[in-house]
């Protein structure tokens, strides 16, 4: 028994105070309204007449509830691919959105189809197109399919199950996972850009706040990891003898190609927006300790453990 009868109290409302505030309608709805024909996603204005078509691609846990709240700002004007867990089933689903039930923590076959389906509609779009991307964490593995087609799904779960139990950080396994992607490390923004539609990015982050581009391994935001990178945390977590024998060529022969940069064209009409993160939790979490009487003090020293 604690010492401080009430201390069990105090620590389910911190919880309770810190998880409200990053609650996915109080976030989003704080970042972006619609109004009159016009949607707001932070400081950038879009009025929605002017565009031929609105496509949405939602990928991750969040993905479903995320869409659902556009679709309450919008109404049901998008088409698009919603790629969340299977157990939002229930959840029903959001009018002209296709649904796949992605794999989380390794892909399945709904995983490499929802990608499919993806990099098969994006380049279609043109110059008068809208696309509104809305990540979350677990995206990585919800949504997949490998730059090298040879490579099959038994090849790509045997691969992510060696990065998942390598006690490499999330930030060391997504620089490996966007060097065998055809949608990770900006290649989704650059697989859109053929005909230059609009593209804007609302993200969900569980990644920590100064490594946004491996939210979901960054489908849509440039990659400041290299090829060169990822033999370096192969060889730091002795990862190669782990791969199945595609991949490890790859290492071996060091042909992994590189991830779309920050001076792609891919870039030149695209933003983002993070709606929520950490920090988002842990400042609220601080606010109601300290209006609990607590002394504070924030320890990130733990916040990318394996």
């Amino acid at each position: 028994m604690s010492r401080h009868p009430e201390m069990r109290r105090y620590a389910q409302a911190i919880f309770d105070h810190a998880l409200d505030a990053v609650r996915v309608e109080r976030v989003f709805n704080r970042h972006i309204q619609a109004s009159r024909g016009v949607l707001r996603i932070g400081e950038d204005l879009y009025s929605l007449s002017n565009y031929s078509r609105i496509y949405v691609v939602a990928i991750g846990k969040a993905a479903h509830p995320m869409a659902s709240a556009l679709a309450a700002q919008i109404g049901a004007v998008a088409s698009g691919v919603v790629v969340c867990p299977d157990n939002n089933k229930e959840n029903g689903q959001v009018m002209g959105l296709r649904y796949f039930h992605g794999g989380h923590p390794v892909p399945n076959q709904e995983s490499i189809r929802a990608a499919e389906v993806i990099l098969k509609a994006l380049p279609q779009l043109d110059s008068q197109a809208l696309v509104i991307y809305l990540l979350s964490g677990g995206g990585s593995a919800m949504c997949e399919t490998p730059l090298d087609s040879s490579l099959t799904l038994d090849d790509i779960i045997e691969t992510y199950h060696a990065l998942v139990h390598s006690g490499a950080s999330i930030a060391e396994i997504n620089t490996i996972r966007k060097h065998l992607s055809a949608i990770k490390g900006g290649r989704l923004a650059e697989a859109a850009a053929k005909n230059h539609p609009q593209q804007v990015t609302i993200a969900l982050s569980d990644v920590p706040d100064n490594a946004l581009d491996a939210l979901a391994s960054g489908p849509t935001l440039p990659d400041a990891t290299t090829a060169e990178n990822c033999y370096l945390i192969a060889e730091k977590y002795g990862l190669v003898v782990e791969f199945p024998p595609k991949v490890r060529e790859y290492f071996e022969k060091k042909l992994l190609v590189e991830t779309t940069k920050h001076d792609d064209a891919a870039f030149v009409n695209t933003r983002w927006l993070n709606i929520a993160s950490n920090a988002t939790a842990l400042k609220a979490a601080e606010e109601k300790a300290l209006e609990l009487g607590f002394i504070v003090q924030t320890d990130n020293s733990c916040d990318d453990q394996d």
